[in-house]
């Protein structure tokens, strides 16, 4: 069976965003689209108040998965898209068709004034449980928001798009996860920028140590061993644009900043089988808060 681009969605702004996401990767994919909107039953109470029961409100839910596909298929021809509602809990339905997607797409509400969005439980949980990759985007995301700027500065989707940011450690390096990322790079004909962070050492924190020379052979260090990882990848992909930044600082705060300029933010998502339920790693929780581009954090071993 071929695999699907699917989208949960709930007819908020930030999950309608999600959807004309997906439907323009579905499109690069070559993939088919598919909507699920999950109908979780209201309380006893609420579904036996006047004009807010049970029947009233899945008569309505299921109009949100039905005129938001047949709006998308006006707007993106060529792409196969189906929808279908399912009931349950959220986080734990939308999990479940992610095993066998090639992609899983949420929406994320932003945040007011600054830049970012904010990972509701829902968004985290799948995060969390998926072992296929998920993409989070923010509410107001447009397509010409992937792109470079035309020449008179106008954001357009006719331009370039913008590179493909990818958060790297050289010491666990997977390929699942370097795989996603060049593969999204070539499929946007862009660079893919591979962001390293890294620390000093304690003594360097502490001042204990001013010694120039150690602190070069250290960034060279750092610099060879993030060439070194990416090098048979570099050969696979010869097409695509590689920059390097390996910088000491904080991965997260770096991803952050250059998740500005980007297309797309690629961080992996080690997969733990945890007696207290599985987690999400410190910089892909800071990025997913944070980041200003549509994140997809894949799973890897």
């Amino acid at each position: 069976m071929p695999r699907t681009v699917i989208v949960g969605l709930d007819g908020s702004p930030e999950s309608h965003a999600a959807a004309e996401w997906a439907a323009r990767e579905a499109k690069l994919h070559g993939l088919p689209l598919k909507l699920v909107n999950v109908w979780e039953p209201a309380p006893t109470p609420v579904a036996q108040a006047p004009l807010l029961g049970a029947e009233t409100q899945q008569h309505w839910s299921e109009r949100i998965p039905r005129e938001a596909a047949e709006g998308l298929r006006l707007r993106h021809p060529g792409v196969e898209i189906t929808a279908e509602q399912v009931y349950g809990r959220p986080s734990e339905v939308l999990a479940r068709p992610a095993q066998d997607a090639a992609l899983l797409v949420l929406g994320s509400r932003g945040l007011s004034g600054i830049g970012g969005f904010l990972v509701g439980s829902v968004g985290l949980s799948v995060v969390a449980h998926a072992e296929r990759p998920v993409v989070l985007v923010r509410a107001g995301e447009q397509a010409a928001d992937e792109h470079a700027m035309d020449p008179s500065g106008i954001p357009s989707a006719a331009t370039p798009f913008r590179p493909v940011v990818l958060g790297l450690d050289p010491d666990s390096p997977d390929d699942s996860v370097l795989a996603f990322a060049f593969e999204e790079a070539a499929r946007r004909a862009t660079a893919l920028r591979v962001v390293h962070g890294w620390s000093l050492p304690p003594y360097y924190a502490y001042g204990l140590s001013a010694d120039l020379g150690l602190h070069e052979e250290i960034v060279l260090q750092q610099t060879a061993r993030l060439t070194e990882t990416l090098r048979p990848w570099r050969q696979k992909y010869a097409d695509v644009e590689v920059v390097e930044e390996s910088r000491s600082g904080s991965p997260a705060n770096q991803l952050v900043d250059a998740s500005r300029e980007a297309s797309l933010v690629v961080v992996g998502r080690r997969v733990r089988h945890n007696p207290l339920g599985a987690h999400i790693g410190s910089v892909t929780h800071a990025v997913l808060h944070h980041a200003t581009a549509p994140v997809a954090v894949v799973a890897h071993g």
